[in-house]
């Protein structure tokens, strides 16, 4: 199984817009990555939001090009300060390849919680529409498969 972390794409800040919707930089940025996962044969059977508008905006986009015709879902736990132990209570239990749009610091805290058992230090250098791919191996141990950052392919 593999794991799909992804930062939301470049937003607007809160005091331009209270929604913090996707830039177009942002927009640009995170069609390059689906293009990315798309060009090296990447689909998920699963594609899950914070339900901020900036992370359902990259969800949506990013859908196209990873899982055509399956809509994104809004799930809990992925906000920018949530626990991540819910969620990797909950990934324990998925054996299709999935991906999930959240914020920092969760994101970040996720990956190494997953990888290290700690949440602490994040090992991943996130920035907005960053794709980090873990692999689940037999032994039970997530590894990390590759990272790409927006900044990679402009």
């Amino acid at each position: 199984m593999r794991l799909y972390l992804v930062q939301h794409g470049e937003a607007l800040p809160k005091d331009q817009d209270p929604d913090r919707p996707l830039t177009e930089r942002g927009e640009v940025d995170t069609r390059h990555v689906g293009q990315f996962l798309a060009d090296h044969s990447i689909t998920v059977e699963g594609l899950f939001h914070s339900g901020k508008t900036r992370a359902q905006q990259t969800a949506e986009l990013l859908s196209e090009y990873v899982c055509p015709g399956l809509l994104p879902e809004a799930m809990e736990g992925l906000g920018p300060n949530d626990p991540t132990g819910p969620v990797v209570d909950r990934i324990t239990h998925w054996s299709r390849d999935t991906l999930l749009v959240g914020h920092l610091p969760f994101m970040g805290r996720l990956a190494a919680a997953l990888t290290t058992g700690a949440e602490e230090p994040v090992p991943m250098a996130f920035q907005p529409g960053s794709v980090v791919c873990l692999e689940h191996d037999p032994h039970g141990a997530w590894l990390l498969a590759f990272m790409v950052r927006p900044d990679l392919l402009r």
